[in-house]
C-alpha cells in the first residue's frame, strides 16, 4: 500500500479537486466515502464524507490526517477515484493487498474549485448547467435551473450516475462498450447514462434501450435523433425473448415489473456482462409462494408478507448472481421518503463462483419458494 500512500502525499494539496472510495470488502461498516478540499482561514482541510447504515458523517482534517484515514479506509474499499487540477487517478486494490494505479492527464482547463466550508451538495450534472435532454424531459429551464416538482427527479438521476461513477474503472475506455437498458420507459435514466459516458467522460458506448410500449420507443428515438446520439438507439420488445447482440459489457433494468427483472438478470448472466445495475419493482411471485410455519402468524398481515417477500426475492437474487461468479452489492437508490422502490442490486463480474448454493437452498426450502432467476439460472447450468 505504500504506493497508495506516495499517491496521496503528492496530491493531496490545493491541486486537488475530489475523490471517492467506493466498492467496500465488509458491507458492513463504510460503504463509500468523498473528499473535497476545503479553506478555513485560509488553511488547507479536508472533507471526509462517510456513509454507513444510510447515514452520512463529517470530518474536516488536515492533509496529514486525511492520509492516515484514507489509508485506513481503503483497507476495506477495493477502488478509489481522484481528480486533481492535472489528472485523473484510478486506484484498485486486490485482495491480495496489490494496487494498482492508473492515471490520465487532464485535456482541458478545470473550472474554479468551491472550496467554501457550507457549500450547495455537488451533482453530477451540475445546477446551472444546461443539458438538452433535460430541458426536453421538463426537468430544466432553458437557463439549466432545475424545475422545482423535478428535483426528486433531478435528485434521482444523479444518484443512479454516482452509482456509473463507482464502476468506471471496470469498463475498458480502449473499444467501444454496448449497454442494454431493459424497460427503459420514458429513459430519464438512459439518456443520462449516454450524456455522462459519451459526453463529459468520453466512452465509446453503444446504448440499447428496450421497452414495450410503442409510443414511448418512438419519442425517445425522436429524441436521441434530435441530440445527435448516434449510438443511443430505443427498440420495440420484450426481455425474456430479446436477442439482438451476442455480448454485453453492462445490463441496466430500472424498475422493470415482477419476473421481468429475473429475465434482465439471466440475460445479463448468460452475456457474461462486466456490470449489472438493477432497481426491482412489484415482486409479486414470491408473495404467493412463501410459506412458513413459524413466520405463519407475521405472514397473515398481508402487507408485512409482501414487504418481506420484496426483500427475500432481491436477497435471492443477489444470492444468484453471487453464485455465478458476480461480486454484488445491495445499495440504497434515494431516499424511502420518495419511493418504496429504493434497492439497486449492483453487480460486478468477477468469473469467481461464490460458494452459497447450500445456503440458498435451505433459503428456499425455509419458505418453500423458487424464484424465477434460480429457474432461469439453474436451466442455463444444465444446458
Amino acid at each position: 500500500m505504500n504506493e497508495l500512500r506516495i499517491l496521496l502525499q503528492d496530491n493531496l494539496n490545493i491541486e486537488f479537486i475530489s475523490a471517492t472510495l467506493s466498492n467496500p470488502r465488509q458491507k458492513e461498516g463504510t460503504v463509500r466515502v468523498k473528499i473535497r478540499p476545503m479553506l478555513k482561514k485560509d488553511k488547507l482541510f479536508f472533507q471526509l464524507e462517510s456513509f454507513r447504515n444510510h447515514q452520512a458523517f463529517h470530518q474536516n482534517v488536515g492533509p496529514e490526517e486525511a492520509i492516515e484515514l484514507i489509508m485506513e479506509y481503503m483497507e476495506n474499499m477495493k477502488q478509489m477515484q481522484m481528480e486533481t487540477k492535472q489528472a485523473s487517478f484510478s486506484v484498485l486494490i486486490s485482495k491480495k493487498g496489490k494496487v494498482t494505479i492508473k492515471s490520465r492527464k487532464n485535456q482541458c482547463e478545470r473550472k474554479e474549485i468551491d472550496m467554501s466550508h457550507n457549500r450547495k451538495k455537488r451533482y453530477v450534472l451540475e445546477e446551472g448547467v444546461p443539458v438538452p435532454f433535460l430541458k426536453d424531459l421538463g426537468v430544466m429551464t432553458e437557463e439549466g435551473k432545475v424545475v422545482q416538482s423535478k428535483f426528486d427527479k433531478f435528485r434521482q438521476i444523479n444518484r443512479f450516475l454516482e452509482f456509473i461513477e463507482d464502476i468506471l474503472p471496470q469498463l475498458d475506455k480502449g473499444r467501444e462498450l454496448t449497454i442494454l437498458d431493459f424497460g427503459c420507459g420514458k429513459s430519464y435514466l438512459t439518456f443520462a447514462m449516454y450524456y455522462y459516458l459519451h459526453e463529459l467522460k468520453k466512452y465509446d458506448i453503444r446504448i440499447i434501450g428496450l421497452d414495450l410500449k410503442t409510443d414511448v420507443i418512438r419519442h425517445c428515438n425522436e429524441l436521441s435523433q434530435k441530440y445527435g446520439y448516434e449510438k443511443l438507439k430505443f427498440l420495440e420488445g420484450n426481455i425474456a425473448d430479446y436477442t439482438g447482440v451476442d455480448s454485453v459489457d453492462m445490463v441496466v433494468t430500472l424498475h422493470a415489473c415482477d419476473t421481468a427483472t429475473d429475465y434482465a438478470l439471466a440475460k445479463a448472466v448468460g452475456w457474461n456482462a462486466k456490470v449489472i445495475l438493477s432497481v426491482p419493482c412489484c415482486q409479486h411471485e414470491l408473495n404467493r409462494q412463501m410459506e412458513n410455519e413459524v413466520l405463519a402468524p407475521i405472514f397473515r398481515y398481508g402487507l408485512l408478507k409482501e414487504r418481506m417477500a420484496a426483500l427475500v426475492t432481491d436477497g435471492l437474487r443477489a444470492q444468484y448472481l453471487e453464485r455465478e461468479g458476480d461480486d454484488t452489492q445491495i445499495l440504497e437508490f434515494i431516499d424511502m421518503e420518495h419511493t418504496p422502490k429504493n434497492i439497486l442490486i449492483r453487480a460486478v463480474r468477477t468469473g469467481k463462483k461464490g460458494e452459497n448454493e447450500a445456503a440458498i437452498r435451505r433459503c428456499e426450502e425455509c419458505l418453500h419458494v423458487s424464484p424465477t432467476l434460480g429457474r432461469l439460472l439453474d436451466h442455463k447450468e444444465g444446458e
